[in-house]
């Protein structure tokens, strides 16, 4: 007589895990829609990025480097960085996931903030640990609420700055304060939208001169490679070498490596995309005012669009969509009145700042 199977649980946090969703590329019954959704680059990475992964293509039978050797000299010298205190990994996701598994697990806390990004969440579940979220001050850090909320058990605590999805920032000054205040804590700074704003080393002075602080980037926004899936992070010795011990030795493509190496060192690309960036954003920012909805001053390549309710921002949603403009809806990250809206090219912000003001015209005269 055959019996069930016993169940096998997961370890403690796994089913805890809400799985991530990102933004949404393709609306039913609509063609030739206009991604805004997930934050990338509308002018794709750099040439040279690109001749990079076709001459690698010729080598895809070899195993990868597994040092990542240059990659780190080349971010090194960009950044004036040793590339020794330099690990890659896929996407900075990958090291936000070593870090919570290094550092965190059962009977230890992960903070963040209320608006953070979901990654956090997910890897402190993954790892045991029990997640921690902080209030933000008007959709901005609040460093004395995260001290606040800091306690004994605090193993790591993360600040997306500029953070994802507010696009709103605070000072290094401020950084530096939380680092100091909790001790027994790695402050890790997610720096993945730092090329968006000018003089900004995302935290990496911080890291260099700090015991407790990390700072993670990824090559997935502005250097146009999100589909490479490649990031880095920077810190004190002492932490990539334990986060070494845990990365897998091929973690990386070599195609994904020779890309990110050529975007990093064609800086006049990185250049004119930061260029073109703050214009656009500027002016989608105070077109979407002009038809009465409302922004935070955004540090980074999207725009974070406030409407009065969530029934509003779900209607001006579908009502993008039937247009073929694909937004985000950020009700998971406790925004359900808003909607993220990606900095296109010039044609993609003007037809979705000309939609999204029909749709409040066409609101008020049936209101």
């Amino acid at each position: 007589m055959s019996q069930n199977p016993p169940t096998i649980a997961p370890q403690p946090g796994i089913m805890e895990i809400s799985l991530y969703e990102g933004g949404a590329s393709k609306v039913a019954g609509v063609e030739n829609v206009v991604k805004l959704s997930s934050n990338e680059n509308p002018f794709g990475p750099s040439d040279k990025a690109r001749e990079a992964v076709i001459r690698a293509a010729h080598a895809m039978h070899r195993y990868p480097n597994t040092d990542h050797v240059s990659l780190r000299a080349a971010i090194g010298e960009v950044h004036g960085l040793d590339p020794d205190r330099i690990i890659c990994g896929v996407g900075s996701d990958e090291i936000i996931h070593f870090l919570c598994q290094a550092y965190a697990g059962p009977g230890t806390e992960v903070l963040f903030t209320e608006h953070g990004f979901l990654m956090y969440r997910i890897s402190a579940h993954a790892a045991g640990a029990t997640p921690v979220q902080v209030r933000e001050r008007d959709r901005v850090t609040d460093i004395d609420a995260l001290i606040a909320g800091a306690t004994e058990a605090t193993r790591l605590i993360f600040v997306a700055n500029p953070n994802n999805p507010t696009g709103t920032m605070i000072g290094l000054p401020d950084l530096e304060r939380l680092a100091r205040a909790v001790p027994q804590a790695i402050l890790v700074v997610d720096a993945a939208y730092a090329e968006y704003v000018e003089n900004y080393d995302g935290g990496a002075e911080l890291a260099t001169r700090l015991p407790n602080v990390f700072m993670t980037r990824t090559f997935s926004k502005i250097y146009g490679l999100g589909g490479m899936r490649i990031g880095w992070g920077y810190g004190p010795r002492a932490i990539v070498d334990v986060l070494n011990r845990i990365r897998g030795p091929f973690n990386l493509s070599q195609p994904a490596l020779d890309a990110a190496e050529a975007a990093m060192r064609d800086r006049d690309h990185v250049a004119r995309c930061q260029a073109e960036n703050a214009r656009m954003r500027n002016w989608l920012a105070e077109a979407l005012a002009e038809k009465g909805v409302a922004s935070d001053t955004s540090c980074a390549n999207f725009i974070l669009a406030r409407f009065a309710d969530a029934e509003t921002a779900g209607a001006c949603d579908d009502y993008l969509k039937g247009q073929g403009l694909i937004v985000r809806r950020v009700a998971g990250y406790g925004l359900p009145n808003c909607l993220r809206i990606t900095v296109g090219d010039e044609a993609s912000c003007r037809r979705v700042a000309h939609v999204i003001g029909q749709f409040m015209a066409e609101r008020a005269e049936a209101g």
